[in-house]
């Protein structure tokens, strides 16, 4: 797609450091995944170890460390936001959420094509302890990343291919997710709340 060509091409000045903005960037704000970058340094640097060991680190921790600005960011402005625009009841339901739910939300976000960095401010807005947030992080980004790159050793130009069509309807497949999970959560809450009536006896 044009607009991510044309962020990749702004970064692209950083030269070798390009992955980690890009990545870092992505995790807070920016709409274009680390993977656009990533991904082609994979298939150049197929059979020199070192080098492919050091980019599965570079953009898992700098995706993480952005995702980190985006906690902070959350902790620091989204209450305000969210009791400015909705209302106060918000911020106890994403506590509630984050309580729950947060640390495999964060697994699935930095795994999935779910938007990682939404995870990140609603994690700080939800005020979620920092270590789980952060190991949630480090084992969905490293999973996700590692897996691409074993893939890329494996099956070469065929898993570019592939990796780079997923990426390109990345979106839709998130929005996707989404809503099967929804449908899931309403499914379940239908089947528990089933009542089953006695038959009267004869």
């Amino acid at each position: 797609m044009a607009w991510k060509e044309a962020i990749v091409d702004a970064f692209d000045v950083f030269g070798p450091a390009s992955l980690a903005m890009v990545s870092l960037t992505e995790a807070i704000i920016q709409p274009v995944p680390p993977d656009v970058v990533y991904i082609p340094l994979l298939l150049n640097e197929m059979g020199n170890l070192n080098v492919v060991v050091w980019l599965w680190l570079v953009v898992t921790l700098s995706s993480v460390a952005g995702s980190f600005i985006g906690y902070l960011i959350g902790q620091r402005w989204g209450r305000t936001l969210i009791q400015k625009f909705g209302s106060s009841a918000h911020v106890g339901k994403i506590e509630a959420l984050t309580q729950r739910y947060g640390t495999f939300g964060i697994f699935i976000a930095a795994f999935s094509p779910i938007p990682y960095k939404v995870f990140g401010w609603i994690a700080g807005m939800g005020e979620m302890e920092k270590r789980p947030f952060f190991a949630a992080g480090l084992a969905g980004r490293g999973l996700r990343f590692g897996l691409e790159a074993i893939l890329i050793g494996v099956y070469g130009s065929q898993a570019y291919d592939a990796l780079m069509w997923f990426l390109d309807n990345e979106i839709l497949l998130g929005a996707l997710l989404i809503a099967l999970g929804c449908l899931a959560f309403i499914g379940l809450r239908w089947w528990n709340n089933l009542s089953v009536e006695s038959k009267p006896q004869a």
